[in-house]
């Protein structure tokens, strides 16, 4: 019986900390929204530049962050007895991992979605590379076609005229297939280019909808926890890490230094948990984190949001940073090494903080 009424009825969320609660609010807000800009600040103002191997720092310490978030703190409660694996849901969820499908589904559904943006993205930044005028470049030469000469004491003349004038329009065609191979060759690139570009930003669109996703359950949680000063200290770290991880990609986005979109994102992932703690603050005393309905959101929420962090973590930022990023390959073995165990301090770190929250 008392199993059945924490399953379905109101639970106590616990009524004491209201003021740390709702301060909780404003610093979780400036922590997180202040981690990811500065990476961004550090790009546009001068005054606030940051050494090389500060950046890759941060960049490669996100990385772990990242991909430690995905598995110890989404896919782990996900599967656990308080989501999909509680005993308040049905016999299914019981003897089927529901937390692992649901994960791979969204991380499949992402491949599927960045194939298909990619394809698009290379069309157009191939009709953006490619001049419509370039076959303009091609010209008729004509010579010597209407030289009729009859004197013979000036055919030897004639002969080295016309034999100038052949050679003079061989290395006009020359010229000008060279600079048609030229103009290929460049227009190539420049498709290459725009199509690696538009990778990168869709990538990180992808991170930032997968951070933002699971950022407003954390705030709904640590609004309702009865756990909370542990869960909210343990949450400040998370954030910042997070934040710092995601600000590094934002800060070197290829889309010229004028644009809003990597401080719009800043704010976005700043803003959500905030918002989270608001909506838990707001329905704590009806919200029963133990509830039948609590267990399949939150359970369907994180797994979704691990397998989006997991697609981005291995092959956004593990992949396109260490094998397929050409300066990587190339790099001393020092630095390889260096920004490996960086990436390893990052998911040790967070994998740690997993211990309390």
């Amino acid at each position: 019986m008392d199993d059945q009424l924490q399953c379905s009825g109101p639970a106590d969320n616990g009524t004491g900390s209201t003021h740390l609660r709702i301060g909780a609010i404003f610093i979780i807000w400036v922590s997180s929204t202040f981690a990811t800009l500065f990476p961004i600040l550090t790009q546009r103002v001068p005054r606030l530049s940051v050494s090389r191997e500060a950046f890759d720092f941060a960049k490669y310490f996100g990385s772990g962050v990242i991909i430690a978030t995905a598995f110890i703190h989404l896919l782990s409660p996900a599967a656990s007895t308080e989501e999909l694996g509680s005993p308040c849901l049905s016999d299914d969820f019981q003897n089927y991992p529901f937390a692992f499908a649901f994960s791979m589904i969204a991380m499949f559904a992402v491949f599927v979605v960045e194939v298909i943006a990619y394809r698009v993205g290379s069309k157009y930044a191939n009709q953006l590379a490619y001049d419509p005028h370039a076959g303009g470049h091609h010209h008729a030469i004509e010579h010597g076609g209407n030289h009729n000469h009859t004197h013979t004491h000036t055919d030897a003349k004639v002969a080295s005229e016309d034999d100038v004038e052949a050679a003079t329009a061989q290395v006009g065609c020359s010229a000008a297939g060279a600079k048609l191979t030229s103009d290929a060759s460049s227009s190539t690139s420049t498709a290459v280019i725009l199509s690696a570009q538009a990778s990168e930003i869709l990538g990180v669109m992808i991170l930032e909808f997968g951070v933002v996703f699971h950022s407003i359950i954390i705030g709904i949680t640590l609004g309702t926890t009865t756990d909370f000063t542990v869960l909210f200290i343990v949450i400040i770290f998370h954030q910042m890490f997070e934040g710092l991880g995601l600000g590094t990609r934002l800060a070197f986005l290829p889309l010229g230094m004028k644009t809003w979109i990597p401080t719009f994102g800043a704010i976005l992932y700043g803003f959500v948990t905030p918002l989270g703690i608001a909506i838990g603050l707001g329905v704590r005393h009806t919200y029963n984190g133990d509830s039948t309905t609590a267990a399949y959101v939150t359970g369907v929420f994180d797994s979704v949001s691990s397998g989006i962090l997991l697609y981005t973590g291995t092959v956004e930022l593990l992949a396109h940073e260490f094998i397929f990023n050409e300066k990587m390959r190339n790099a001393p073995l020092k630095k390889v090494i260096v920004s490996i165990l960086e990436m390893f301090t990052g998911a040790g770190l967070m994998a740690l903080l997993g211990r309390w929250a």
